[in-house]
């Protein structure tokens, strides 16, 4: 397999196998994971819309007026939010996650933004369609997650970005990639993965979760990819960096876990590093810290993102 540098435009080949590279520590073995190679993307381009032939400039900045409260706290760093444009019953307050039986209403949200939702209702069925929303990140980042983890089956969502640039961009296990405007992306949802966004003003990407993990979705006037996938190459990261990273968090307690997980998240948009790395350096910290309680938590907090979590479940730091 190969990619395309986006930088040097060069083309770079991936090795089918990864390497961690471990040394002792305080809790068995620090390890730096710089993959020799990378997995497969999971998460697929499924298609191109014509999204210039859309006006929905003023739409968008409803959407950054707009309140949408903080039901995702526990992951989210910085300035991210989730905005419900269409859901079971058409209520504004009714922001949670769920797969559902009924008919797909619209909020008051969604009927203030018909040039939005005309990117919908032109482009994609609605049999199976259960939730509109649109995500904004600014200045921000995810904490590594699974999906779906509340659930016996997962569904389909489906993100195409409406407003970004290549500061925003999406990580899979170790793969880091940006989605570009008008591009249509079905997320893998179930491995562990991740966004940020380092722009001054929010990426707002448009989320459709449909039920059914496994029919297809058909996509309706799509045109051309002009460009390839845009996987982002990034140098390994050494073994100096690591401890310096875990050193400067191991005297937290449990009042700055939460602001110090920040900077272990980031690592793997801009190192070679599995998206789950960040949760092993950082309980590698708390343990360090000698706080059994500080220690415990931060091994919560990896279980609660990407093991297991009940519906509605709130972590608090």
């Amino acid at each position: 397999m190969s990619i395309i540098n986006p930088v040097s435009k060069r083309i770079i080949a991936l090795p089918s196998a990864s390497r961690y590279d471990c040394r002792s520590s305080a809790s068995g073995a620090l390890c730096t994971h710089q993959p020799t190679g990378s997995h497969m993307l999971k998460s697929q381009r499924l298609a191109t819309l014509p999204i210039d032939s859309y006006d929905f400039g003023a739409e968008l900045s409803v959407i950054d007026a707009n309140d949408a409260g903080g039901e995702y706290d526990a992951f989210t760093f910085g300035s991210w939010s989730a905005h419900v444009l269409a859901n079971s019953g058409g209520s504004d307050d009714d922001t949670s996650f769920r797969p559902y039986e009924g008919q797909l209403a619209l909020t008051e949200l969604g009927r203030r933004l018909p040039g939005i939702m005309s990117v919908v209702t032109d482009n994609f069925p609605l049999e199976r369609l259960q939730w509109v929303r649109i995500f904004s990140l600014s200045d921000g980042i995810l904490a590594p997650h699974v999906d779906f983890l509340e659930f016996a089956e997962p569904g389909t969502r489906l993100q195409i970005p409406l407003r970004t640039d290549e500061n925003s961009l999406h990580s899979e296990n170790d793969i880091v990639y940006h989605l570009r405007r008008g591009e249509v992306w079905k997320i893998h949802t179930t491995v562990p993965h991740s966004a940020m966004s380092a722009s001054p003003f929010p990426r707002l990407s448009l989320c459709l979760d449909f039920s059914g993990a496994d029919e297809p979705i058909e996509i309706k006037n799509t045109v051309p990819a002009e460009l390839p996938v845009r996987v982002m190459s990034r140098p390994p990261v050494p073994a100096a960096e690591v401890e310096a990273l875990v050193a400067s968090a191991s005297d937290m307690d449990a009042a700055g876990m939460r602001a110090a997980f920040r900077r272990f998240a980031a690592v793997h948009f801009t190192r070679q590093a599995d998206a789950t790395a960040a949760f092993d350096w950082f309980i590698e910290a708390a343990v360090r810290t000698g706080d059994a309680a500080v220690a415990e938590k931060a091994r919560a907090f990896r279980t609660y993102c990407i093991e297991k979590r009940g519906y509605r479940e709130a972590f608090e730091w």
